[in-house]
């Protein structure tokens, strides 16, 4: 017999909040108006927030957060989410949980930025700065990262049932070439901080400047490629390049980042993931992006 789904809302959070720290008993508590798939997000009072994963391949990366980030955060030129701290189980929810310091700022998929030239040399240097911090001991690439960091021939056979799916409604074959030709790469460089999703909302704008970068939940030690998705989500002409300059990453890196921003964009077309309608829109034109820049490069 399935179980009914876990419903993760505001008198849950109450419960866990006041069973564990009753010393934040009585603070407001509201969802964020945005919310992703990994984990239910609540405001706790006006200076922090609740984070609740929302399936049983997202509860690794609590612990994960709490031990890495306090220690990347120095190193960094820009606010990332601070771990005030780890709830329990408890109250009929499974797994662990989290409560962090709010960060102000909206995401970019909230609030379009006008200089995004800019915004792109800016999050390229953050990128910069996570990769030079010493990765010893870090998180190698696993399901908790859903292999971010790691090999795109992890999702080789799904990228290829994807292809058949929309061989009518895609170019096929060039988008094969950008498979293939990032299947023949490899990160032969010392593993690096990857932070695994950088996407529109997971970076904050404040006064129309990049401000914080959030949701380190597939953070991971390894090759960088998977950060570069962002050039064909986000940007394009002038700030992609300004984003590729700044960077200075081999041909190989940025082939194996388009491979990324193509894999999931496929697997969003061909109906394999969940996604919102405004993701579902998004797809069809990064896979446009992204087989355009390969005709270009390449």
């Amino acid at each position: 017999m399935n179980k009914e789904p876990l419903t993760i809302d505001i008198a849950l959070v109450q419960r866990l909040v006041a069973s564990q720290f009753p010393q934040w008993t009585g603070l407001s508590i509201r969802p964020v108006a945005q919310s992703g798939w990994d984990n239910r997000t609540f405001h706790l009072g006006e200076t922090m927030l609740v984070r609740m994963p929302s399936a049983a391949e997202y509860a690794a990366q609590v612990e994960k957060e709490h031990r890495w980030l306090p220690k990347l955060a120095p190193f960094l030129p820009l606010p990332i989410p601070v771990p005030l701290a780890m709830g329990e189980p408890g109250e009929g929810y499974p797994r662990k949980w989290s409560i962090y310091r709010w960060l102000e700022g909206e995401t970019v998929a909230s609030r379009p930025v006008a200089d995004l030239r800019g915004f792109a040399i800016s999050l390229a240097d953050f990128l910069l700065a996570l990769q030079r911090i010493d990765s010893t001991g870090g998180p190698l690439p696993g399901p908790h990262s859903f292999y971010r960091g790691g090999s795109l021939k992890t999702y080789d056979t799904e990228t290829r049932k994807a292809l058949l799916v929309l061989q009518d409604k895609i170019d096929v074959h060039t988008a094969t070439e950008v498979w293939e030709a990032a299947l023949a790469t490899s990160w032969n460089s010392s593993p690096v901080w990857v932070h695994g999703d950088v996407s529109s909302g997971n970076l904050l704008v404040k006064n129309g400047r990049l401000s914080a970068v959030i949701d380190f939940g597939q953070l991971t030690i390894g090759d960088p490629a998977c950060d570069l998705v962002i050039a064909w989500t986000l940007f394009r002409g002038e700030s992609r390049e300004a984003f590729r300059a700044r960077l200075r990453l081999d041909a190989g890196t940025w082939a194996r980042g388009r491979a990324w921003a193509l894999w999931k964009a496929l697997i969003a077309g061909a109906g394999f993931t969940k996604c919102n309608n405004t993701e579902a829109a998004q797809c069809w034109r990064i896979i446009d992006e992204v087989l355009a820049d390969h005709r270009q490069k390449d």
